[in-house]
């Protein structure tokens, strides 16, 4: 479980809770009508701006938000520079015997291209097709119900001022309220905007990162055991993709089970 992204919700509603109980009720800052407006609203809008195949990954894309990286580049590295060792001592398909114990499909198939003999580019293309890992165009949902739920604030605000206004002739005591209850569509807005969808969008593009990062290594690291490169080489060649204090976490990371095991 990704538990900053649950701490930094938790935290920002509740701060936002304790400064409505320092200078008033919370009962003034619940309103059915304005939040139906605010998520019924942003909800259609994301309905209508993306078809129902996409709407219908929205539980697994926030589930995926929800869960902790597992990316160990080393880990990575390390495996491609095992292959890379057997196939400068023995030749690229001895690397037959080892598809077994590759537990990624993506690595297994990127050996697979290069054991029968696949154009360099050609199994460079291939793999890139295959390296999305999240559609930029899923992440966009969250990012545009981030954009609406502001939006539609406003509609709710709009919608307060008008009935405000039309009772100016009338009940004077209604204004107070009328008024109220238009600001409080805007506060909704805002509240699920920034607390709620762009974190989620926030989480999933950074997760999309990583895995591409992965998906660039192992790329690399393929097309340099079919060029035949010293497996040295190529192990520096891999690390470089990996910042310096990312490079020091996955090294933590491998060296933990060894750690246990003693």
């Amino acid at each position: 479980m990704n538990i900053t992204i649950l701490m930094g919700i938790a935290l920002g509603f509740g701060m936002t809770f304790f400064g409505i109980m320092q200078g008033g009720d919370i009962n003034n800052f619940v309103e059915i009508a304005s939040l139906s407006i605010v998520l019924g609203g942003t909800i259609g809008a994301v309905i209508a701006s993306y078809p129902m195949e996409d709407l219908k990954k929205i539980p697994t894309l926030i589930k995926l938000a929800l869960r902790k990286s597992e990316n160990n580049y080393m880990e990575q590295v390390h495996e491609i520079v095992e292959m890379a060792n057997v196939a400068r001592k023995n030749g690229i398909l001895a690397l037959e015997d080892r598809l077994d114990d590759i537990k990624d499909p993506f690595v297994k198939n990127g050996i697979m291209l290069i054991m029968d003999g696949t154009d360099p580019e050609l199994v460079k293309s291939m793999l890139e097709t295959q390296a999305y890992f999240t559609d930029e165009r899923l992440i966009s949902m969250f990012e545009t119900a981030s954009s609406c739920a502001p939006a539609f604030g406003m509609v709710g605000t709009l919608i307060g001022l008008i009935n405000m206004l039309k009772n100016l002739t009338g009940d004077m005591d209604s204004i107070g309220p009328s008024m109220s209850t238009a600001l409080i569509t805007t506060f909704y807005g805002v509240i699920f905007a920034n607390l709620i969808f762009n974190p989620i969008a926030k989480q999933l593009a950074a997760k999309n990162a990583e895995e591409m990062l992965c998906k660039d290594i192992i790329i690399e690291g393929i097309l340099s055991i079919q060029d035949g490169e010293n497996p040295r080489v190529i192990e520096d060649k891999l690390k470089a993709f990996i910042a310096a204090s990312d490079l020091e976490d996955a090294k933590k990371k491998s060296a933990e089970p060894a750690e246990d095991a003693a």
